[in-house]
Order: C-alpha cells, then structure tokens, then sequence
C-alpha cells in the first residue's frame, strides 16, 4: 500500500469524544479515533475516580467503563468495574491484625446484576468466630443495600463510601476495626443478561418435566 493510500486512511478516521455515565455527570474521558462508529463499540477506558472529580485524593479508585452507544462524534459508556489500587489495599495491611473480606454477588432492584467485594481491617488480631460474624455482617449489609437501591443507587452508595461506613458502624461492635473498603464492584449482566438466563433457567426446568 502506497503512502499516500495509508495518509488518506488516517484522514478518514474521525476522533469520537468518549463520555463518562450520567451517574458520573457524563465527564469526558478522552478520545478515540475510529474509521467506522462500529469501530467503537465495546471499547473500554480506565481512569480514576481522582481525576473524574479533580480531586487527587480520590486517585487510589480505578474506575473501567465500556462503550455501548455511539452519536455522530461522541461515544457514551457504561460502568463495569470499581476498583482500589492495590498499593493502597496493600497500604492497609498491618502485622498483627486480621483481614476479613467477603465476595457477595447481588440483583438491584432494577436488575443488574454486580459482584461487590467489601473488605474489613482489623486494629489487632481477631479470631476465627469474630472475622465470621464481621463477614456476615459485610454481606447481610451488601445485600440489603442491593434490594433497596438502584443500579445507580447502589454504585454511588460504594462510590461514595456510605456502604462502607455502614459497615463499620455495624461491624466494629463485634470488634474493633481500622478501616471498612470495598475493594471492587464488578458488573456481571444486565437486566437483559438476567431475563435472558431465566427464561433459559425455565426451558430446561420445562424439558426436565
């Protein structure tokens, strides 16, 4: 292929300016070129909680989005992981003292269906029984705030670190507790995903009669 071939092929693309979720006040999170919109469905960008709210506080939250619709030269996203930094989580760890963490995959009242991972450190070394009633605890809690809350509602309650306090508040009477975190929040379907596995989960309950 000529160079000329190859410039003209470059000129071609368009730059498609990519757009956080509402839940995110639609911030912009770069550019992408792409010869063809369909180009640019699927794409996934990184970034950090820090710089959606220009606040380098916040830096130690990685946020990955995925691009699900495309306009003439803008592309909108949806949310599909929260995670901590692992030099953070690291950072947390003490001698001396337990880590309790717990996996808990829940339905949102609008039916996403999420992984959320709260994770609890302890001031000094807790037992066997007390970690068990602190990851009850974790996951009752998570679990609750799934049934009562949005899709939305639910992200921006970890986002924000209301789940977590609601943890500690309620987890530090079985012992005494450093931190509360949610390490990762990863979404696993949709509400389409989930009608579809049912209704799936039905056939075959169907044929088996």
């Amino acid at each position: 292929m000529s160079e000329r071939s190859v410039s003209k092929r470059k000129q071609e693309k368009r730059w498609y300016t990519i757009m956080a979720p509402e839940i995110f006040d639609r911030a912009e999170l770069g550019e992408t070129p792409a010869e063809e919109p369909e180009q640019v469905y699927d794409r996934t960008i990184e970034t950090t909680l820090g710089d959606l709210q220009g606040d380098q506080s916040e830096n130690n939250t990685k946020l990955t989005f995925q691009v699900t619709d495309v306009g003439s030269d803008t592309a909108y996203t949806e949310f599909i992981q929260h995670e901590l930094t692992r030099d953070y989580l690291r950072s947390l760890t003490r001698r001396g003292t337990s880590k309790v963490d717990a996996f808990v995959t829940v339905l949102t009242t609008d039916d996403y269906r999420l992984q959320v991972q709260p994770v609890a450190y302890t001031t000094k070394s807790a037992d066997r029984s007390q970690e068990q009633e602190i990851r009850q605890i974790m996951v009752d809690l998570v679990e609750e705030a799934a049934e009562e809350r949005t899709f939305e509602g639910l992200l921006d309650s970890i986002v924000e670190g209301r789940l977590s306090s609601a943890i500690y508040n309620d987890a530090k009477k079985i012992y005494p507790l450093r931190r509360v975190e949610v390490q990762k929040t990863r979404l696993e379907a949709r509400p389409e995903e989930v009608a579809a596995e049912e209704e799936a989960s039905v056939d075959v309950e169907d044929d088996e009669e």
